[in-house]
């Protein structure tokens, strides 16, 4: 099963969701310790960077993030489960009718300055990528568990396609904001599970811990920074994003922007 990595027991430095964000993810990277290494990333001292998801859309280079990550996850410093924005753009190369709004913006902007040689490389590469990628990973004989979206602890060690949707979406009600949003239920409130899961997918303003479980993702591509906790010390690591790259619909709302 791809998603039993137990006997990798790290050290990992876990990174929330980058979005296009390169810059950041360059000086998070630099900050944790990791040296240029071809077109990617490792640290010298043999840790290895975990990245959850959602590489790509809303920052200024997404190509070239999610590039980095394959770079390196293909190399073998790094780790990667995919994201729910990783999944729309898998889809989307697919030629499948997907929404581009609420997601895919940045990116086809981007694969549509690019050659047609070019794309399909991209489209060939990260295809395979996402393909070869597991929902989640249990890691150090089941201490950690990592999903982009978190999951409970009863589906832990098995996988259908509800388990897979939880660990790209979370837990939605299947209502929505005035936005169009998914409203979605706090899962980690009501988790009693051994291992510690980390996850992101749901920005918060600073790492939220609860239960066990750790939210990563502080919403770097809306202004806030990128994250990092290192394991198994449990430390966090953060750059400040450079700029707001993008206002979510419902500060856009709230501001009466459009």
């Amino acid at each position: 099963m791809r998603f039993n990595q137990k006997q990798e027991k790290g050290p990992f430095d876990i990174i929330g969701d980058i979005h296009g964000c390169f810059d950041e993810l360059k000086m998070l990277l630099e900050k944790l310790g990791y040296q240029a290494e071809g077109a990617g990333y490792r640290h010298p001292n043999g840790r290895r960077a975990l990245f959850l998801g959602d590489l790509g859309d809303r920052g200024p280079r997404s190509l070239k993030s999610i590039k980095l990550v394959m770079e390196m996850t293909h190399r073998g410093s790094s780790l990667y489960v995919p994201g729910n924005h990783c999944n729309k753009l898998y889809r989307y190369l697919l030629g499948r009718k997907v929404q581009v709004k609420h997601g895919l913006e940045k990116t086809v902007e981007e694969l549509d300055l690019l050659s047609s040689v070019q794309r399909e490389d991209f489209s060939r590469e990260f295809k395979a990528f996402f393909e070869a990628a597991s929902p989640y990973l249990i890691l150090d004989n089941g201490k950690l568990v990592v999903s982009h979206a978190g999951i409970k602890e009863n589906m832990m060690g098995k996988i259908n396609k509800r388990i897979e949707s939880f660990c790209l979406y979370g837990d939605p009600t299947g209502e929505v904001t005035q936005e169009g949003l998914p409203i979605r239920r706090d899962w980690a409130k009501n988790y009693k599970g051994k291992a510690l899961v980390v996850y992101g997918h749901t920005p918060v303003e600073k790492p939220e811990f609860k239960n066990n479980t750790i939210n990563i993702d502080t919403g770097c591509a809306t202004g806030g920074a990128l994250t990092a906790l290192r394991y198994p010390e449990r430390e966090l690591v953060q750059v400040s994003a450079k700029d707001v790259y993008y206002i979510r619909p419902e500060m856009r709302t709230l501001l009466g922007t459009h």
